[in-house]
């Protein structure tokens, strides 16, 4: 089973958080905040517009994006948590 995302829907695979910090001390389970960044996995054709157009999407598959903290809507697709995000729900783009 495979999503194929709709208008400018995007979906996202969340990347965990590392559970080390930069300085090399481990982070327990209590500290760790939900992820907001992610990797794309699959991208919709993009948003109608008025004159019938789509506009292209801004992202591509495989980027790593920024989101906020409570976006988008959770999906289990072959045991593996997923969001799926309208592309106006993005922060931005990890480059």
């Amino acid at each position: 089973m495979a999503i194929k995302p709709l208008e400018d829907r995007i979906v996202v695979k969340p990347v965990e958080p590392e559970t080390m910090t930069a300085s090399g001390l481990y982070l327990p389970e209590s500290a760790k905040e939900k992820p907001v960044q992610g990797e794309v996995v699959a991208i919709g054709p993009g948003r109608r517009l008025d004159n019938g157009a789509r506009a292209k999407p801004v992202v591509a598959k495989g980027d790593r994006v920024l989101y906020g903290k409570y976006a988008g809507t959770e999906v289990e697709v072959k045991g593996v948590k997923h969001l799926i995000l309208r592309e106006s729900e993005l922060l931005g783009i990890i480059g």
